[in-house]
């Protein structure tokens, strides 16, 4: 005899079972919009100040953090990540002096939560109001299965505006011009994945302090990219650079070469600065060989600017009343293409 019990009907599959939870998104982009009126609809607005500009044309730039957020992940400080995002995008913007309106970021996650989402977010409007732009909008992902819980990606995005007479290209380098190298605050955001590897085969203790450093060795790591928006902007008024460069991956040989006529090259003096001490321990530590260390990290210089000797002394003071330290690294000389360390 067949029973006449109904069959208990099985819940339905959700999102929220999926690995992906709505409303843990949306509160993400209601907290953020309590402190940023430019968010919040499916696109951001943003007024062109182009007042003065005979030719204004735009200039945009992408970028990410790199292999960085794995070391912030497994120390669990994700506030200053952030920084960095925003410090590797506008300071390859302002590159070719344009200035830097606004930005999008772009964060995907295994599994949202609002202690890592508040941190990553508010590390970036740190980094925005440094840059003095405003975060106009982004995207919030979730993705597990792609990602897994406590993995997350970033990428940043600006848009920029210069007067097409006034953008810097390295077009006017010419053998005599001074290389002025702007301080970086440490490794910044590129040759992580050497540093990770140096950490594992040294054995090297994150929250241990060693010989030079003024922190632990994951404080020193961890230490947010520079960014130059307003400093650069503020020596544009007072000086015109022949080249400039944001001394990322490659270091000083292959971002300066990018810069160069080719009929010029760089000749740098590596002894007119000294590396901030975390550079030595890694090549120590590591066994890394010096001209490595030059072509993955950026030794202590995060920006270069090329100008005229006669503009050197206004530039280093214009420099200097913007709070970063900078020295005369070297000169442009005539010869093929290339970067010299001497």
């Amino acid at each position: 005899m067949k029973s006449s019990a109904k069959k208990e009907k099985k819940p339905g599959l959700t999102y929220a079972k999926a690995g992906v939870s709505i409303e843990e998104g949306d509160a993400l982009v209601a907290r953020l919009a309590s402190k940023n009126k430019l968010i919040g609809g499916f696109s951001g607005v943003f007024p062109l100040p182009v007042a003065g500009m005979k030719d204004p044309v735009i200039l945009a730039s992408t970028d990410g953090v790199g292999t960085k957020l794995l070391l912030a992940q497994k120390q669990k400080v994700l506030d200053t990540v952030g920084i960095d995002l925003v410090a590797m995008v506008v300071n390859d913007l302002i590159v070719s002096a344009a200035r830097p309106l606004f930005f999008l970021d772009y964060y995907a996650t295994g599994k949202l939560t609002q202690d890592e989402g508040d941190s990553v977010l508010a590390g970036i409007l740190a980094g925005c109001k440094e840059a003095g732009i405003p975060l106009l909008g982004g995207e919030t992902a979730e993705m597990p299965g792609l990602y897994k819980p406590g993995d997350f990606d970033l990428a940043g995005f600006a848009v920029g505006v210069a007067d097409r007479a006034d953008l810097i290209d390295g077009s006017n380098v010419r053998p005599g011009d001074v290389i002025l190298g702007l301080d970086s605050t440490g490794v910044h955001s590129n040759g992580y994945s050497l540093v990770r590897a140096i950490v594992k085969e040294a054995r090297l203790a994150l929250g241990r302090t060693y010989r030079g450093l003024d922190g632990t060795l994951g404080e020193a790591l961890l230490r947010p990219t520079r960014i130059y928006v307003r400093a650069i902007l503020s020596l544009l008024d007072a000086v015109r650079p022949t080249a400039m460069a944001h001394i990322t991956g490659g270091g000083l040989p292959g971002n300066l070469v990018r810069v160069l006529p080719k009929d010029a090259k760089a000749v740098i003096d590596t002894e007119a600065w000294v590396p901030p001490a975390v550079f030595a321990l890694l090549r120590e530590k590591g066994g890394v060989e010096r001209d490595e260390m030059f072509r993955v990290f950026n030794m202590g210089i995060g920006y270069v600017v090329m100008c005229r000797p006669e503009e050197e002394a206004a530039a280093l003071k214009s420099l200097a009343r913007s709070g970063v330290v900078a020295r005369r690294i070297g000169a442009i000389a005539k010869g093929r293409r290339q970067v010299v360390l001497n």
